[in-house]
This record gives structure tokens, C-alpha cells and sequence, in this order.
């Protein structure tokens, strides 16, 4: 198989059941040579026998091919497309390595994410990416039924510029349909993957694909969002293809354009002659294991290493093999299921509106002994970047916690050389009720902005109902609130679930000591209750992400007046650089850069051989995270004689909206609503130690601290009221978490 003919390339089918029957088939009737390998001797003698059967409706079709076992093959492949199941794809690749010639090459025309695999055996240079969505079916030894009109796209593996190689395999393959080149491959394989998985969930049910996924748009829409969580960790950039955009089904799209996206999707799978998918044919009609479950090892792996949960695709995977040899147990009511694990109901049992109200009573009877804890808390100062005054106020509070909750039932110190040292306190619960035994994560931070001495020239203030000082607001109010609200419930006698006190020393500086502990206590967490300060009386359901960057450019110096074209300007460059930069903001997808510091250059006279600027940039999804990141590894200079660098790193993720988060938002909402409170959600700029828990999976009450305004400001100031309100709301979630 290594001849050609003057005008079509020879081309080895491996694997011919429904994707290589369908494209051996179009290149066969193009005039290429083409060969079937193929371990079902049954299909292989038919294909000798008849030829390759292609059936549309009633008309079949049928064009020489030759075939061939792998044991009867004997000679050396050139072009291959691999269409074999994903779990055969080490033994199949094993078996072409030593047959590939020199030149040859494997196009991986399979579900799931093969590429590697192919390439330890054959090579990176002899690998091909594809992605492939054709609706096909092998309805009898050496019959394809086709399915309609797909998708195939063909590009170098890992985003490699597209070359000759493939650019004439895919015009070989146009002789089956509209095939592309693209560099983006894995955008598609990403799409593809959130797009199988709601096919799989499909085979669930004995039904039509088209009414099982307009039926169950909760479920697929969360199947979806737990991949595309994973690719946009990854930094893939989604492909459409097809009637099926991915965009939509991403965390915090509109809800209109998501359905509107299902409507297309539904619309277009009604027409195609293949109406069930070819899992759900594996398992009620062919009787044999599903290929599935290898499609999304690569998910489950990445997914695990990210901290991303994936019980959606989990349930299922596990699903699909409980129906391995047991078709006749499919049922819709799998997929209401998922729909029920995709939709979380809100969680928790609301307490009596009078036991809510008692705490509001208890709380407000006691404000005056809150606002002297305030007070002496706020007279401490705690300024991120003075070692002693954090040590000596966290002493404090670890004293003043024992006067107020008592010993706890653990407690851990987690020194930190360049930061404040982190302080982890254990609370059992008491009188809990609640299937879900992992506690409630209370987080916050004890250091603040304000530099040591400020104490000096401003110290804690009430005025009535408004109290002032330095981090009153954020975020000393919040931790003084999240402990009356545990004196709360202990007082009157209610429920409270397991509780763990995290405080950190460095949140005002980026968390960099601290964040990775945060992460890991979170992971074991139900929730996390952030009691940063709220948002004009708002909860905050998502946040920025946030990166902090320097551009440094180097130029060379030279006597600028009395040789002025022998330097090349460092501020010149950069200046041409912040114009690039400004260029990424993205007002309509929340994307903020700003230049804050520009400095360079020594002397008026001198050209400026070094200059840098400190960049802040925001951003409201992982996607344009990528899109940035990407920007600034593309920086290049202008100047020939000058050169670019970028420094720094992305500080905090992206905080999304999560259907878990807002599942929890809604339970405070009711609670707020149980103590007479209206209680609103909204999204933010700023940043927070809640980003980096979110994105590791565990839900977020955010900004259920202080009421007020005035953060990092001399105007800081929250409210006697408002620190009743939000202790007896955080007490009432609690006790709603504990029944």
C-alpha cells in the first residue's frame, strides 16, 4: 500500500466500521486506492465479497475496496486513518509502528483524545490530529447506514501551523464532505467532548437523542459545563462545529441564548436518518462494551489534577456500565436524575421563622458587647507587611476566640516565613441532622491595608449607628460577626453543622503564602463562607480574576543630543507597547487593563536604555484569561534594537457563578427573607480568597460580611444594624446547613 497513482494517495483504513467505512468508502469512489484493516473477518469478507456498502434509506451503494485482517496483512502503510475504537488504540497503534513507512503518517479519526497514545508509537512527526462528527452505523457485515452530513476537521497535533501534509489529506477527504485544515484541532476535541458526553448520557434511555436532550436540558447543560470547565483550566479555545455551539453551555451565559443554542441543536439532530447514538446501539443492539468510558479518561484525569468536580459525567459513565449486558434497564428516569444532581435543589432545612427571629432578638441584645469586641479587635493594627503586629494580633485573637467559643475541638498554626501565620480552628457540630457531615469552611483574613502607625491618627469611632476605623470594613466586622453568630446558636440552643475557622495574614497581598492551604482545607469543605464585606448590602456570586504583570523593555543608552540615533529608546518601546496592551480590553466581556506605573530612563538627556510598566488586567471568564495570556506571550517589539519582556503571573483566578453557588445563594436569600431582610447578589471587580476556592470546586458564600462602604479608604465605616443583620443571617444559614 505504499504505491500512489499519479493523482490520488493510497490510503489504509484501520478500523472500518461507521467513521472509516463512511470516509474508506468516499475516497474509494474518488479513485483512491484504499485498503480496509479490520478485525472482524465477518465484515472483511463481506467487504471482498460485495464491496463496501453504503445504505441511504432504501438506495445502497457499493464500491470495490480491498480488505484485509491484521494477521493476513502484509506490506507497509503509508497514509492511515485510524478509526478504531478508542480502548483499541495502543494495540492497533502498536500493530502499524512497525508497518508505518518513513514517511507515513496516522490521522487519529476517533472519539476522545488519542494523539498522544499515537504518537509514542509512530512519533510525533508521523501524528495527525483530527476530529471527526460523523453519524454512521455499521448495520450489517460490510453495510454502513449513513448518517447525514458531519464535521471533520484535520490539523498538526498540539496547534502546530498547518503544512502541505494536511492540506492534501484533507482534500483528499472533501471527496466525502466539507473536511477543514485548522491549528485548533483540540478546541474541537474539547467541543466534541461536552457534546458526546450529552450523546452518552443519551443511551441512558431507550429514546430518540433529539427529545432525550430537549427534554433534560438541566443535565446536559451540566454535563457540558463540568468539561468546558476543564478545557478552559487548560486554556483550549472552544470550537463550534456542526449545530452545536459550546459558547452557550459555558458557566454564566444568558439563559435565553443557552435555550435559544438548544433549539438549534434539537432542531438540526431531528433531520439526521440516525436518531439514537452509536453507544446506546453498543449496548442494546451489538451487546458489547462501550467505548465511552476510555473517551474521557483524559477529562477525569485533568479534571482531578484542576480540583474540578465531574459527578455529572461520573454518574454518567457509571450508568453506562451498569447497562453493559443489561439494556433492558435503560429509563428516562436516569436522566432525571441527573437533571436533579445538575440543578442542585437549595440546600439546607430553613429554621422556623421564630427560631430566625429569635437569633435577630439575641443578637440585637447584645450588639453592645459585639461592637466592644470590635472596638478592641480594630485597636489592634495588623498591616500585611509588619511580621510583629500580625503575630501580636493574631495572639489575640486566639485569646479572644477561647473567651467567646471556648476550646475548640483542634486547632493548627501554619507558620508562614513572609506572611502571617494562619490560624485553623475545629468546631463539632451540635445537634446537626444533615446527611452531609463535611463542615462550613469560615474564612476570612486578619490582616489589613492600613500601615503600621495609622492606630496613631485614627483609631475606632461610633457615631450612633455608623462606626468607623481602619479595616472596621474589611474585614474586622465580618470575623466579629461570624463568631456572635456561632455564640448565637449556641446560646439559644440550636443546630449548628461542623465548623472550620480559617484565618490568613495576607490576603491584602495576594494570598501568595497562603492560598494553597486554603485550597487544600476547602476540598474537604461543604461550603465556604467568606465574610469579606458585602457589596452595598449585596452577597457576591462572582468575582474577577485577577493578574499582575510587568512589561520590561530594554533599550540601549546613548547621548541623546549629541548622538541621538545611536540609542534606542526604552520608553519609546514601551510607549508603543502600552498602546498593544490597550488594544486587550474587552468592555463587553469584562476585561480591564490598566497601566499603573510607568517608570524608566535616568537622565533628559540620555536615551532611555531600561523602562517598565506595572499592568494590572481583570478578567470575568477563564476564556479571556487565555485570550490575555496569550496576548502578552505574543508581545514582540517594535524597535529592532530594543527587546521585550513580560514578567508576573495571574494572582487569582476567575470566581464563576456555579449552579452550586447559586444554589447556596438562593438558601441565603430565603434566610435573609426568614429575618425580614431582602437580600441581593451581584458581581464584582475585586478579588478574594473565595476565587481561589471556587475554582477548586467548592462552593462560595461570598461577602456576607460587613454592610458599608469605604474599603482601603479613610471613609471605611459599617453599621451597628448592618453587623446585626449579617450575624443573624450567617446564623441562620448555619443553622439551615445543620438540619
Amino acid at each position: 500500500m505504499t504505491g500512489t497513482s499519479p493523482q490520488r494517495a493510497a490510503y489504509a483504513v484501520v478500523g472500518g466500521g461507521a467513521i472509516g467505512g463512511t470516509l474508506a468508502f468516499a475516497l474509494a469512489r474518488a479513485g483512491h486506492p484504499v485498503t480496509v484493516v479490520d478485525t472482524d473477518p465477518a465484515h472483511v469478507a463481506a467487504i471482498r465479497a460485495d464491496g463496501l456498502v453504503v445504505a441511504r434509506g432504501a438506495t445502497r451503494t457499493s464500491v470495490p475496496v480491498a480488505a484485509t485482517t491484521p494477521e493476513e496483512f502484509d506490506g507497509t502503510l503509508g497514509r492511515v486513518l485510524l478509526a478504531v475504537k478508542a480502548q483499541a488504540t495502543a494495540a492497533a497503534a502498536a500493530w502499524i509502528a512497525p508497518r508505518l513507512a518513513p514517511d507515513g503518517c496516522v490521522v487519529s479519526l476517533q472519539n476522545g483524545f488519542n494523539e498522544k497514545l499515537i504518537a509514542r508509537h509512530v512519533g510525533a512527526e508521523r501524528t495527525v490530529a483530527a476530529f471527526v462528527n460523523i453519524f454512521a452505523d455499521v448495520i450489517e457485515p460490510g453495510v454502513i447506514l449513513d448518517g447525514g452530513a458531519g464535521a471533520l476537521v484535520i490539523g498538526e497535533p498540539d496547534g502546530g501551523p498547518v503544512g502541505a501534509r494536511v492540506r492534501s489529506i484533507v482534500s483528499d477527504l472533501r471527496s466525502w464532505g466539507p473536511a477543514v485544515a485548522s491549528d485548533n484541532v483540540e478546541g474541537y476535541l474539547w467541543a466534541k467532548a461536552g457534546f458526546g458526553a450529552m450523546l452518552a448520557a443519551t443511551a441512558l434511555a431507550d429514546a430518540p437523542m433529539a427529545g432525550l436532550i430537549d427534554r433534560h436540558r438541566a443535565a446536559m447543560t451540566g454535563l457540558a459545563r463540568e468539561i468546558f470547565a476543564v478545557s478552559d483550566r487548560l486554556g483550549v479555545t472552544l470550537e463550534a462545529f456542526d449545530a452545536f455551539d459550546p459558547h452557550p453551555l459555558r458557566p454564566g451565559t444568558d439563559p435565553a441564548e443557552r435555550d435559544a443554542a438548544f433549539d438549534r441543536l434539537t432542531a438540526w439532530l431531528r433531520t439526521q436518518p440516525k436518531d439514537r447514538s452509536g453507544i446506546w446501539r453498543d449496548l442494546a443492539v451489538r451487546h458489547r462494551p462501550v467505548e465511552v468510558t476510555t473517551h474521557y479518561t483524559d477529562v477525569f484525569e485533568h479534571a482531578a489534577r484542576e480540583g474540578l468536580p465531574t459527578a455529572l459525567l461520573r454518574t454518567v459513565i457509571d450508568g453506562l456500565l451498569e447497562l453493559e449486558g443489561s439494556p433492558h434497564r435503560m429509563s428516562e428516569s436516569r436522566l432525571e436524575e441527573l437533571d436533579r444532581l445538575a440543578e442542585p435543589a437549595v440546600p439546607g432545612h430553613l429554621p422556623e421563622a421564630a427560631q430566625a427571629e429569635a437569633v435577630r432578638g439575641w443578637l440585637h441584645e447584645h450588639r453592645e458587647e459585639m461592637i466592644a469586641d470590635l472596638a478592641a479587635y480594630t485597636s489592634r493594627g495588623s498591616a500585611s507587611d509588619d511580621p510583629d503586629e500580625l503575630d501580636a494580633c493574631l495572639g489575640w485573637l486566639r485569646d479572644w476566640l477561647d473567651r467567646r467559643l471556648g476550646t475548640p475541638q483542634a486547632e493548627e498554626i501554619l507558620p508562614r516565613a513572609s506572611a502571617g501565620d494562619i490560624l485553623v480552628r475545629r468546631y463539632p457540630a451540635r445537634d446537626a441532622t444533615t446527611e452531609d457531615t463535611r463542615p462550613v469552611l469560615l474564612l476570612g483574613h486578619y490582616d489589613t491595608v492600613w500601615p503600621t502607625g495609622t492606630l496613631d491618627t485614627w483609631s475606632f469611632r461610633r457615631d450612633g449607628d455608623h462606626i468607623s476605623g481602619p479595616g472596621v470594613f474589611d474585614m474586622k466586622a465580618g470575623l466579629v460577626q461570624a463568631v456572635w453568630a456561632l455564640r448565637a446558636l449556641d446560646a439559644l440552643n440550636l443546630p449548628r453543622p461542623a465548623c472550620t475557622l480559617m484565618l490568613n495574614g495576607d490576603e491584602e497581598t495576594g494570598s501568595l503564602g497562603s492560598h494553597e492551604a486554603v485550597v487544600a482545607e476547602s476540598r474537604g469543605s461543604r461550603l465556604a463562607m467568606v465574610f469579606e464585606a458585602a457589596a452595598d448590602g449585596a452577597i457576591k456570586t462572582a468575582r474577577k480574576g485577577v493578574g499582575l504583570f510587568t512589561v520590561t523593555v530594554t533599550g540601549e543608552e546613548a547621548h541623546a543630543g549629541l548622538d541621538p540615533t545611536a540609542g534606542a529608546s526604552a520608553v519609546d518601546e514601551l510607549a508603543h507597547q502600552i498602546l498593544r496592551l490597550a488594544e486587550l480590553r474587552d468592555a463587553d466581556a469584562g476585561t480591564s487593563l490598566n497601566v499603573g506605573v510607568v517608570e524608566g530612563g535616568t537622565r533628559s538627556n540620555v536615551t532611555a536604555g531600561r523602562a517598565v510598566g506595572h499592568i494590572d488586567v481583570r478578567v470575568a471568564s477563564a476564556a479571556e484569561q487565555h485570550r490575555v495570556t496569550e496576548a502578552l506571550a505574543r508581545l514582540r517589539p517594535v524597535g529592532p534594537r530594543t527587546r521585550v519582556e513580560v514578567g508576573g503571573d495571574w494572582n487569582r483566578p476567575v470566581f464563576e457563578r456555579t449552579e452550586h453557588v447559586a444554589a447556596y445563594a438562593e438558601l441565603a436569600r430565603r434566610c435573609a427573607a426568614l429575618l425580614g431582610e431582602d437580600l441581593c447578589e451581584t458581581s464584582v471587580g475585586g478579588a478574594s480568597d473565595g476565587n481561589f476556592v471556587v475554582a477548586a470546586g467548592t462552593p462560595v458564600l461570598d461577602g456576607i460580611g460587613a454592610v458599608g462602604s469605604g474599603a482601603h479608604a479613610r471613609s471605611e465605616h459599617t453599621s451597628v444594624s448592618g453587623m446585626v443583620a449579617r450575624s443573624a443571617l450567617a446564623a441562620t444559614v448555619l443553622a439551615s446547613l445543620a438540619g
